[in-house]
């Protein structure tokens, strides 16, 4: 028997295997709140804008700083540069969309993504970090990290991925391996994509929903649901531990996705100081939008930074 086929637009025929959001996850209450907001309405109150950005407003900012990213990567091919950036966050924050874009027209043979799968039997066996230095940049190229050793920071410890003992490890080494980093040269920035919690729920109920996105929604990512308040607390270590001097951390208000990714386009080109630079195009990053931890989540009206730690 042949494999049946679909044609377009048949969703009652649509045959997919996204997991469902357990009912209790979700309160009533918002699942109703999110199944009537317009979709370019901004749901959670503490976000600095109602609405979300404009396509074509998005796309002509977006293409400007795309060429202006090409005269970078132009720079550290010339100059022999090594450029890291680091993208973390809790799931469906952001990341891998802004990644998306910063590598859309960068030459391949200059950039590359790292998203590691779970380590392997050897891999385990190795020093923690092992794996991931060997995906550093090289002379001249940029690299993207799609999550990091940061997963030791947050996700093993709240999903039982690893012990006590080897996430304090990791938080007292990590500085050390960052600053050994940047000593040897490499240009590194850390984003901490802050989706809030109406946002995130928001997300992982189309991505339930849409055979496409399926891909996207795992067991783990599903169990984190519940797992909010231990999350906040590991991410409060982390900061706390990793924000350092030497390599500290920016923050991105994600909550709409074409302000964040244009934000941190604009964040990069900021603190880079290459040839043939154009400010008018740059512009100043939106600070609402972006910029350190203290500043982003004061900004936040019904939190204190202490606790704004999405």
């Amino acid at each position: 028997m042949g494999r049946p086929r679909y044609r377009v637009g048949m969703v009652t025929t649509e045959r997919h295997s996204a997991l469902p959001i357990p009912e209790g996850l979700i309160s009533e209450e918002l699942r109703e709140r999110i199944a009537l907001a317009p979709r370019e309405e901004l749901i959670s109150p503490t976000y600095p804008y109602r609405t979300k950005m404009g396509r074509k407003e998005y796309e002509s900012e977006k293409r400007l700083l795309q060429i202006e990213l090409l005269q970078v990567q132009r720079w550290a091919t010339e100059k022999k540069k090594r450029v890291l950036l680091i993208f973390e966050g809790r799931d469906a924050a952001g990341k891998g969309g802004t990644i998306k874009r910063f590598m859309e027209h960068l030459n391949p043979r200059g950039s590359r993504i790292v998203a590691l799968p779970k380590p392997t039997k050897l891999e385990r066996g190795q020093w923690f970090f092992q794996r991931y230095i060997q995906q550093l940049p090289t002379a001249g190229e940029m690299v993207f990290f799609d999550r990091s050793w940061y997963n030791r920071a947050v996700v093993e410890p709240v999903m039982g991925f690893c012990t006590p003992k080897e996430h304090e490890l990791f938080l007292r080494q990590v500085p050390q391996v960052e600053e050994m980093l940047v000593e040897s040269g490499i240009i590194m920035f850390k984003f901490w994509f802050s989706v809030s919690h109406e946002e995130q729920l928001r997300r992982f109920l189309s991505r339930s929903q849409d055979a496409l996105k399926q891909w996207k929604l795992s067991p783990v990512d599903v169990e984190s649901l519940g797992k909010w308040d231990e999350y906040t607390e590991v991410k409060k270590s982390m900061f706390l531990a990793t924000d350092t001097d030497v390599a500290p951390w920016t923050v991105v208000r994600s909550d709409d996705k074409k302000r964040a990714r244009l934000a941190t386009l604009k964040y990069v080109l900021s603190n880079l100081n290459y040839p043939d630079k154009n400010p008018e195009v740059i512009g100043i990053p939106d600070r609402r939008i972006v910029g350190p931890k203290e500043i982003i989540y004061m900004d936040n009206h019904t939190e204190t930074p202490s606790t704004a730690l999405a």
